[in-house]
């Protein structure tokens, strides 16, 4: 039963009746047990599943309504796997595409600049999916489990700050990146620790020059604006209950946050949607933030035509 359960939910009537029953007007489809494909050790393999999944989803669910924006997943053990598949993404209709949190090397190699070129040709938004690209346990024994999470979750800090550091968000302004499952109550912090350590290790690096010792900077590049400039305009992360991130949004800014119910997971919000939103939009002064935050955001990123994505009744 469960297993039936499971692949319910991949027939576009069973989703849109669940999505009726939430008040949910669209969403963001990820994968699952496909997540774990960046772990297979086999380039061709990957690359072989990769088109695969991207096909079988567009056929199974994105084809089917335009209330879905389903992501497709990019094989990364090479540059040019990448480009191929992102183009492909592109070319069959699917909403987004989906890279892996952690890469090796990871996002900010220069190795890795065809690949977003291609992504910013695409309009596509980015997915990154919270324990993806890595393993998923860091620690074992007492205490191990809720230690793992936390462990997962500190990979969105990194992530967002070699984005907005290395000039990948600079030089590509057109990608909004989309940490899924993150939640947000990182932002904060991240955003301002990242300004603070660019600017005092700028100083250092005008320290250091004094004594004519100055080789390659230990900052670079020098970026036009502060990292978290790049980060509020082109990172978000979803969340479905966090009353940190909430609670800071005088400080990041309403874009970086995304409603997100994870359907249709047991710890995902199903089919209580409409009350945990309600409830965290009491926590927010100004409707029209809280609008953003739960809806436009979501909206703009994965550009939804407003039009097809009235109310469900």
């Amino acid at each position: 039963q469960a297993e039936e359960d499971r692949l319910a939910v991949l027939k576009p009537e069973k989703r849109l009746e669940g999505m009726r029953e939430d008040g949910i007007a669209g969403e963001c489809i990820f994968p699952t047990i496909a997540l774990q494909v960046w772990m297979l050790e086999s380039p061709e393999g990957g690359q072989a599943s990769c088109r695969i999944y991207n096909d079988y989803i567009y056929d199974q669910l994105q084809r089917h309504s335009p209330r879905f924006k389903c992501a497709g997943i990019v094989p990364t053990w090479s540059p040019e796997m990448a480009v191929e598949e992102v183009e492909h993404i592109a070319e069959l209709g699917l909403g987004a595409i989906m890279l892996p949190a952690m890469a090796n090397p990871m996002w900010n190699h220069r190795q890795w600049g065809p690949m977003w070129d291609a992504i910013e040709r695409t309009g596509l938004p980015v997915a990154m999916h919270q324990g993806t690209g890595h393993p998923m346990r860091a620690f074992r024994g007492p205490g191990a489990t809720v230690a793992n999470n936390l462990y997962i979750q500190s990979m969105a800090p990194q992530v967002a700050t070699l984005l907005a550091t290395s000039g990948v968000l600079a030089d590509h302004p057109g990608i909004h990146v989309v940490l899924v499952e993150f939640n947000v109550g990182w932002m904060a912090w991240t955003n301002e620790t990242m300004d603070n350590s660019d600017i005092a290790f700028r100083r250092y690096d005008e320290f250091i020059s004094y004594g004519g010792k100055k080789g390659q900077p230990s900052v670079y590049p020098d970026l036009e604006h502060p990292p978290s400039y790049y980060a509020k305009r082109q990172i978000h992360s979803t969340f479905a209950r966090d009353t940190v991130g909430i609670g800071n949004i005088a400080l990041t800014g309403p874009d970086m946050l995304m409603f997100g119910s994870d359907y249709p997971h047991e710890e995902g919000t199903y089919p209580h949607s409409r009350e945990v939103v309600a409830e965290q939009a009491k926590l927010i002064p100004d409707p029209a933030i809280a609008r953003k935050i739960f809806r436009e955001n979501a909206l703009e990123v994965f550009k939804f035509d407003p039009a097809e994505v009235t109310p469900l009744v």
